[in-house]
């Protein structure tokens, strides 16, 4: 079990709604990572309680709710945090900067506290694990080594069949890749309520003469998000994908495939 070793206050606006929100990061020791929300009915981020893959994950019990929860949980991972208590005083977590590198950087000033005895734990599956639908796909397969691929394939010249591999040269790039989406959609989805508080500091948008609207902080900035998105929804499954001994592929998915087929993966991991 690994903590923070003390809190940690981070503030700032929230993607969908772009209302400001105080998050509250505790050591805790309870072996879980829970939320509390606006002093409401509190759950753990858990596969099992996410309401909704619509524009992003949102996490909840009947009484309480957290959205946007990917790119913080992709920070724990990140950081093997696997016991915190999470105090929020609205319903959506703040984008930040549109990816984890706010919150990986606070998590290791605060520093993490593992206990001497600890030693990290490995999984892998005990048989293979796919979700195949048309052009989407994610497999996930028994293996002696981490490795995790996704592929893409937009309608932009710079994102057309293209895929990233994760390996730990490049994981400060995953670390830090920010949200995207086409730049047309987005007067649609605001009229719609979504995405108020996008700006061009904390998302990317694809434009129709294949360019940015934004300079990219590493090639495929788009597509390590999305494979940021994934470590994020896959450790909803109570283990963290970066100890995992597996094969991860995945191709033109997004939350609602990840969440599905982590509901799948979550019975079908051993220790080894």
């Amino acid at each position: 079990m690994t903590t923070i070793k003390k809190e940690i206050r981070i503030s700032g606006n929230g993607l969908m709604k772009n209302k400001p929100c105080e998050v509250t990061l505790f050591p805790s020791n309870s072996g879980k990572i829970r939320y509390f929300v606006k002093d409401k009915d509190s759950f753990t981020a858990d596969v099992d309680h996410v309401i909704s893959t619509d524009h992003c994950v949102v996490l909840g019990s009947k009484k309480a709710s957290a959205m946007l929860t990917e790119h913080l949980t992709a920070a724990l991972a990140f950081c093997h945090i696997d016991s915190v208590d999470i105090c929020m005083s609205e319903d959506e977590v703040p984008i930040l900067d549109g990816s984890s590198k706010g919150w990986v950087e606070a998590i290791k000033e605060a520093g993490t506290d593992k206990p001497f005895f600890a030693k990290e734990k490995f999984y892998t599956v005990s048989e293979p694990v796919y979700y195949l639908n048309g052009k989407t796909s994610l497999v996930i397969l028994p293996s002696d080594n981490l490795f995790i691929s996704y592929a893409v394939n937009y309608d932009h010249p710079d994102l057309t069949r293209r895929f990233v591999n994760f390996n730990p040269k490049n994981k400060y790039e995953i670390i830090e890749a920010r949200t995207f989406g086409f730049y047309r959609d987005l007067k649609k989805f605001q009229m719609l309520g979504f995405a108020q508080g996008v700006t061009e500091e904390n998302t990317v948008g694809m434009t129709d003469d294949g360019g940015y609207t934004t300079k990219l902080r590493s090639d495929c900035e788009p597509v390590k998000h999305k494979m940021l998105d994934l470590i994020g929804d896959l450790y909803l499954t109570g283990v963290n994908p970066l100890n995992m001994r597996c094969q991860i592929l995945a191709k033109e998915a997004g939350h609602a495939v990840h969440i599905k087929v982590a509901k799948i993966l979550k019975d079908k991991l051993i220790e080894i």
